[in-house]
């Protein structure tokens, strides 16, 4: 590569030699660039535990539990005293993907469609994918099913996990991997970061700066896991325990604990990885929780749980490392929050994010991760259902009373009234902040049907509306709509039915997934002008799919193998609609168990 070449003289014949070794060196240029700049900005590795509290880690003191790896991750970068979420699962995964409170992100709930995040929304994965980032999400997703509010849909290339909230069964059970069925292998969290590690390697291998979002969907029930981390957990016992001892299943805090310890054998997997493949140095990887724990267990004395009012439902661990970047050993004692994720990464990245119209909530937390910065007194607002609060420094207003954390972390004596102004204030700016964010929730959602890009839209039976008739009985099979089925349908003058926004007007083939006792069940399926009758043909009525669970469930469903009926093809026109499905004959006393609907679009 050292000759130089003439531009002003010679034969034309001595110049076309000449451009092809220089438009080579040009391209070979071009790729020694692109691979440097990969290696230059961060990989990002987001670790989601799902109902995994504050103390079920022992960097936390709880002596119940062995969390080495986790534990490593803080003292090896930093940790939050006072990291916050949401009370749930899905509303909190929605504002650290969106860097904005989940309401403004139209999520305000688990189920029926109303944990799906507008499609208006950028994600982390949006910027980061812009920015020539690998993206990849493996667990649970629990914003929004059909595409473009799968993942893929999302910003993420690779999707590997489960779309909904509950899940019925934590060894070989079927996932979604970007768009169809699959069959997972073993202990769901370990073939979940199996996976995570397939797409670090290969993006390594293309050069490429990754974003691995790894949100598990344990220690959520049913409290299943294997039995070394149960045994290991059992053996040892339980010595430290919730304030609520009395409420406490000692059966049930084994398990989560065991749970979150087979979660930190998998990070451990993720931090070797790491070393082995020489990527420890520039990856920030994050562990986090999604909302306080599941059950009555030690949490540093924190009132509350899941879902209830109090810091045990919304303080969550939250630690963070980069060496070199981030001082090992670092402790951040002001309030952060989900919604200060994005804001973060994209400041640590140096990913620029285009203006969309919508500002964040969160602010980055850069300045007071990589130097003596504080973080900035603001009012962070939590709420959902009735779990409604807002902190400003070491206070906190909660349903008219309030509390000074820094002087009585558990919430012991209601201050309200010896700080009258103050309590006015927080109130009154909960209540305005309510009212803005609230306007951006549509409770009558339709789910997307007919993109080319995702030509199958699969309607399950969670984001179903059921129409019980006066004397009938149909029903989801459990109280969780996200791991049940469509049950007990004893009568033609019930119905279900979806909401839906046809984006193509095309053919569509449709397919119900379904079991039944009895063949000759006939049902019809309409929406708008559109319809098509079937009957089930046969015959299906499998047993339920044994589940190893340690503590008997309360909420999700067992699982069971359902039969896909091709049911034929239908004309459907671009728009929105009720899609009905009806049952015109019912045998045996009960029609058949619906899993969901499939429609197809045709090219």
């Amino acid at each position: 590569m050292g000759a130089s070449f003439k531009t002003s003289e010679g034969s034309s014949e001595n110049m076309k030699h000449a451009r092809f070794p220089f438009y080579l060196l040009f391209a070979f240029s071009t790729l020694l660039w692109n691979a440097a700049a990969a290696q230059t900005r961060p990989n990002i590795v987001l670790i989601l535990a799902d109902d995994q509290g504050w103390g079920d880690l022992s960097i936390n003191g709880n002596i119940n539990v062995r969390t080495p790896n986790i534990d490593r991750i803080g003292k090896e970068g930093a940790q939050f005293s006072r990291f916050y979420v949401s009370p749930l699962c899905a509303p909190t995964r929605a504002g650290l993907l969106t860097g904005r409170y989940h309401y403004r992100a139209g999520v305000w709930g688990v189920s029926n469609s109303r944990e799906f995040m507008n499609l208006d929304e950028v994600t982390l994965a949006d910027v980061l994918k812009k920015d020539a980032y690998a993206t990849g999400c493996f667990g649970k997703w629990h914003n929004g099913s059909q595409y473009p509010y799968h993942p893929n849909g999302r910003g993420f290339d690779e999707f590997y996990g489960m779309l909904s909230g509950h899940y019925a069964n934590y060894f070989n059970t079927t996932v979604d991997h970007n768009g169809e069925p699959a069959k997972s292998t073993g202990y769901i969290a370990d073939d979940l970061t199996t996976k995570a590690i397939d797409f670090i390697e290969k993006s390594n291998k293309a050069d490429k700066a990754f974003l691995c979002y790894i949100p598990y969907n344990t220690p959520h029930s049913p409290f299943q896991v294997p039995d070394d981390n149960y045994n290991r957990v059992k053996a040892r016992g339980i010595t430290q325990f919730s304030q609520n001892k009395s409420e406490e299943d000692l059966e049930t805090t084994i398990t989560a604990l065991a749970m979150s310890e087979n979660i930190d054998d998998n990070v451990g997997r993720i931090l070797k990885k790491l070393d082995d493949l020489k990527l420890t140095e520039n990856t920030i990887v994050i562990y986090l929780s999604d909302n306080g724990p599941n059950s009555w267990r030690w949490n540093g004395d924190m009132k509350g749980r899941k879902g209830t009012p109090g810091e045990g439902s919304v303080r969550v661990p939250f630690l963070i490392r980069w060496p070199g970047v981030i001082p090992a050993g670092k402790v951040v004692h002001n309030n952060a929050a989900y919604i200060d994720l994005l804001p973060t990464l994209i400041d640590l990245a140096g990913t620029p994010m285009k203006k969309s119209g919508k500002p964040l909530d969160g602010i980055s937390l850069k300045p007071a991760l990589t130097t003596a910065a504080r973080i900035p007194d603001r009012l962070l607002y939590l709420s959902i259902n009735k779990n409604n609060s807002v902190r400003k420094e070491h206070y906190l207003y909660q349903n008219n009373a309030l509390y000074d954390l820094a002087a009585d972390s558990t919430q012991q004596h209601d201050i309200a009234s010896k700080h009258p102004a103050l309590t006015d204030s927080l109130r009154i700016a909960f209540d305005r902040w309510y009212a803005e964010v609230y306007q951006n929730i549509d409770s009558t959602r339709s789910l997307p049907v007919g993109y080319n890009q995702f030509p199958k839209t699969v309607l399950p039976s969670q984001d179903a509306v059921l129409h019980k008739s006066p004397n009938g009985t149909l029903s989801y099979s459990a109280s969780a709509p996200n791991s049940s089925w469509i049950a007990n349908w004893s009568d033609t003058a019930s119905y279900a039915s979806w909401n839906v926004d046809v984006h193509t007007t095309g053919r569509y083939q449709v397919n119900i997934r379904y079991t039944s006792p009895d063949a000759g069940d006939a049902f019809k399926l309409v929406l708008n002008k559109s319809q098509i009758s079937g009957r089930i043909p046969e015959a299906f009525d499998p047993p339920l799919i044994p589940s190893p669970d340690r503590v008997k469930r309360t909420a999700e469903s067992y699982e069971k193998e359902f039969r896909t009926l091709k049911v034929g093809e239908i004309r459907l026109e671009k728009g929105k609609g009720e899609l009905k499905l009806l049952a015109t004959d019912v045998k045996g006393g009960r029609f058949a168990d619906i899993r969901d609907v499939e429609l197809v679009l045709l090219k």
